[in-house]
């Protein structure tokens, strides 16, 4: 049980750690927050099994990664109809 709760925490870290140092590509950084949320639900799996608990909450959570999911995948497509690519660099703030 303690390995399984050390994947998850090690998901979650390098999940993150993507994140933080891959920002150039708006693809990259939609892929690694979906595999944040996939870390947390496998968390969430994990301990609601552990205390016995119903799974109502985790039909909840993936109704709203897969919404995060549909948003963050019409905004990529928006941006490389615009602009070509996905680039965050191509954007000016003006």
């Amino acid at each position: 049980m303690m390995n399984m709760w050390l994947l998850i925490m090690m998901m979650f870290i390098f999940g993150n750690m993507i994140f933080i140092s891959k920002h150039k590509h708006l693809l990259i950084v939609l892929l690694s927050l979906e595999f944040i949320v996939l870390s947390l639900f496998f968390l969430l799996v994990v301990y609601l099994s552990c205390i016995e608990y119903d799974m109502y909450m985790l039909m909840i959570f993936l109704l709203f990664s897969v919404c995060e999911g549909a948003l963050g995948l019409s905004i990529l497509v928006s941006m490389i109809r615009t602009h070509g690519n996905d680039y965050f660099q191509s954007f000016s703030m003006l």
